[in-house]
């Protein structure tokens, strides 16, 4: 089962949290059907979202991540819970790319570096929050880590990775957020980069050693942490034939009346996972009334 765990140390200048999402990836991996390529970009956006949305408070309380690089992969989505669950979609899933020089899958190239990144807290106030930056190079890590340190003003590394197996199964993902609070000076930054370094990549650790606590102790070896209990996540996604009559019902009776007299009826697809909804002539003769 996939587990989120997080930390702060000892003198409370450094939080941090750590995710293992192998099983979500490639539940992501099976539904769209995804590329190697494809798979790593929302494997890694997944684990990203997963991460904060586990900081938020509140029931109900959700985060969203558009990137939008202008690269073959489309619009990559990834939403999460209060909890870490997480759910998303690439528009291009099965987009695929020629390996790069150092022979890793190129997410760069498939998500595009030239568009924005666009966080939506959703915190259950009147207004959700929303944040946009420029992406640096789409590889999603430091793109995330750019999007912290601009819009949240928190000093922030963030390491992602996805390690794809020959037969395009998902071998090991995950990730690591690490974030200086107030207080943490020159020394404290220096030792945060020093441990990321010497950590090396993130699938290297992972796919030894898939336990979020071990990869958070190895990142940041120098530091006494203290460690709060794991938290599960897996992907979930939150559709149901309501849902969707709903979204019908917001395309206003004549958009309906449309549809019942050029299609008979209509199969709505859910962007997030494999469910198909079928609305027959009648169950949209009803809405019809309903609205």
């Amino acid at each position: 089962m996939d587990k989120i765990v997080r930390a702060i140390s000892s003198d409370g200048l450094v939080q941090a949290a750590a995710i293992c999402s192998r099983d979500l990836t490639e539940r992501a991996r099976q539904i769209h059907n995804a590329s190697p390529v494809a798979t790593a970009a929302l494997g890694r956006a997944l684990s990203a979202a997963s991460l904060m949305g586990n900081a938020l408070k509140g029931q109900g309380a959700s985060v969203t991540l558009q990137f939008k690089g202008g690269g073959p992969l489309g619009t990559l989505l990834v939403v999460s819970d209060a909890e870490g669950n997480v759910r998303g979609y690439a528009v291009n899933p099965q987009t695929d790319l020629p390996l790069r020089p150092d022979g890793k899958l190129d997410v760069g190239t498939a998500v595009g570096s030239e568009g924005t990144l666009t966080v939506i807290k959703d915190l259950n106030m009147r207004e959700p929050y929303v944040g946009t930056v420029d992406l640096l190079g789409g590889e999603i890590a430091e793109d995330v880590a750019a999007y912290f340190v601009e819009s949240e003003q928190i000093p922030t590394a963030c390491g992602l990775g996805v390690l794809v197996d020959r037969d395009r199964s998902v071998k090991a993902a995950g990730g690591y957020l690490i974030q200086l609070l107030p207080g943490a000076g020159e020394d404290t930054i220096v030792k945060v980069e020093g441990g990321i370094m010497a950590a090396g990549s993130v699938t290297s650790f992972l796919e030894k050693d898939d336990d979020p606590e071990h990869l958070l102790r190895h990142v940041m070896s120098d530091f006494d942490l203290k460690v709060f209990d794991a938290t599960e996540v897996e992907y979930r996604c939150y559709c149901s034939r309501e849902r969707v009559a709903r979204a019908l019902v917001a395309l206003g009776r004549e958009e309906v009346e449309n549809i019942i007299r050029e299609q008979g009826g209509c199969e709505m697809t859910c962007q997030f996972c494999d469910a198909v909804y079928k609305f027959t002539a009648e169950d949209l003769e009803k809405l019809i009334k309903e609205m």
